[in-house]
């Protein structure tokens, strides 16, 4: 993936260092790399979004583990040390630069790397529908909600996942919901 970074224009470059120092600070769930992906490409640069994903692990990495180190911004170029060679010129002056800007803001905390390890809940969207015929029934008129849960993994990787439920499984779900949020206010 590291050889993929070259493809990467500079400006995208420096808005992918930025949300991954957001993100490890806890100030954005994760980075949606689908959506930088896409504005990488409606530029003119061919790059798919396995790749982008993969740099972004990288360099959420280097910099955890720079912060975990509290390192310099010359400490961190030197531990970078051969890969500074393969890396393109730009993407070392980036890396530079937002580690000196913002880089001993990140807060490296045991309670924070616990929860790193879970993921975290963006957003949840549902919708209500009706399975009218299918192949082999022809009237089945059959209502149904799609759940799709947006969730930020470990690293940051913003991804939705959807799946779908009877009208009783949405009742019991909801009725969870609705006990959790007495639990919560509690609390």
């Amino acid at each position: 993936a590291a050889d993929k970074i070259h493809l990467i224009p500079q400006d995208f470059f420096a808005e992918l260092c930025e949300q991954i120092i957001q993100h490890l600070n806890r100030k954005i769930p994760g980075i949606n790399t689908a959506e930088l992906c896409q504005r990488i490409r409606t530029s003119g640069v061919e790059i798919n979004i396995g790749d982008l994903a993969k740099i972004a692990n990288i360099l959420s990495f280097l910099f955890s583990t720079a912060a975990r180190n509290n390192l310099s911004t010359e400490e961190l170029i030197t531990t970078l040390g051969s890969a500074v060679s393969t890396l393109p010129k730009h993407a070392v002056q980036v890396i530079r630069h937002v580690w000196n800007e913002q880089g001993k803001a990140i807060a490296v905390s045991e309670d924070a790397r616990d929860m790193a390890t879970v993921g975290q809940f963006v957003d949840m969207k549902w919708k209500l529908g009706v399975a009218m015929s299918s192949d082999t029934c022809r009237s089945l008129k059959y209502p149904y909600v799609t759940v799709t849960l947006t969730v930020a993994d470990p690293s940051g990787q913003i991804t939705d996942r959807s799946f779908e439920m009877t009208i009783p499984q949405f009742k019991n779900f909801f009725r969870q919901f609705k006990e959790m949020a007495s639990v919560l206010e509690t609390v």
